[in-house]
């Protein structure tokens, strides 16, 4: 497979590596992007996959609750220009669409429907505003009797969170948590919520970039790597990294009790 200067660039944009270690991890690997940012980490060169979050694309992330109806829902919405994204009336638009979002049937992504519900909106605002826009994405949170909501916009929308609570939470507690994902994007609520082959994907290159497991007794080397797993699960778990209001402790610690169901954490303009 041909290798790009492109591809060479997205993976040392994803990495952090050298341009010809990413070269050689793309041509080892055929092209598999994926496969060439295991071959990295392994090798040690990439420590982690790196989530860029970078792109020319504007606009923002909104989110909209309905306490009465048990939901609650978040969108992106793109628009052309940073001036365009900072005005009122992209902002009364996103709200809107945020509100359609809200309103459709369904738990999970409505981004489809939105689109259709939508259109006539957009389709006037783009001629209003001059530029370009479009609905990127949009999620829907259908909770139970005991579900409550908070969402919490960082940078005027540039990075927003929706969370799913079981059950009554402190306000002060709720925004904190917000906070908290906004700032560190954890990518699970506990280590419960990790699939079984993410983890031991994590074992296997773990094992791999550390030359000094080699030949260890297999008993020795599952304690060793549970070690590892462990500060994984600090690195990737809500719960489990150190809390934003104190670092010294975590989330875990501080509320026990806490039940969140399932959080969302956007920027504007990043990887899906």
């Amino acid at each position: 497979m041909n290798i790009t200067a492109k591809m060479v660039a997205d993976l040392r944009e994803k990495t952090g590596a050298g341009m010809m270690d990413c070269k050689k991890a793309l041509v080892a690997a055929n092209g598999d992007m994926e496969a060439a940012i295991e071959n990295l980490r392994k090798s040690g060169i990439a420590k982690a996959e790196k989530k860029s979050g970078r792109s020319t694309n504007q606009g923002k992330v909104w989110t909209a609750i309905c306490d009465g109806c048990n939901a609650a829902a978040i969108v992106e919405v793109l628009c052309e220009t940073d001036f365009a994204a900072k005005t009122d009336r992209f902002g009364q638009l996103v709200t809107d669409v945020a509100d359609s979002a809200l309103k459709t049937a369904g738990d999970g992504c409505v981004a489809e429907a939105v689109n259709e519900a939508a259109k006539a909106v957009l389709t006037n605002a783009i001629a209003t505003i001059g530029e370009n826009m479009q609905i990127r994405r949009a999620v829907r949170f259908q909770g139970n009797a005991d579900s409550t909501f908070a969402g919490y916009h960082h940078m005027d929308g540039r990075v927003s969170v929706l969370v799913e609570f079981e059950g009554a939470v402190d306000e002060e507690l709720k925004k904190a948590v917000c906070m908290h994902i906004a700032a560190f994007s954890p990518r699970y609520v506990a280590s419960t919520d990790i699939p079984a082959e993410v983890i031991a994907k994590e074992k296997e290159i773990a094992a791999a970039a550390d030359p000094k497991l080699a030949g260890k007794p297999a008993e020795m080397l599952e304690k060793i790597l549970a070690g590892k797993i462990n500060r994984f699960y600090s690195e990737v778990c809500l719960m489990n990294q150190p809390w934003v209001m104190d670092d010294k402790t975590t989330l875990a610690k501080v509320a026990p009790t806490l039940k969140i169901k399932r959080f969302v954490r956007w920027m504007v303009g990043e990887e899906l």
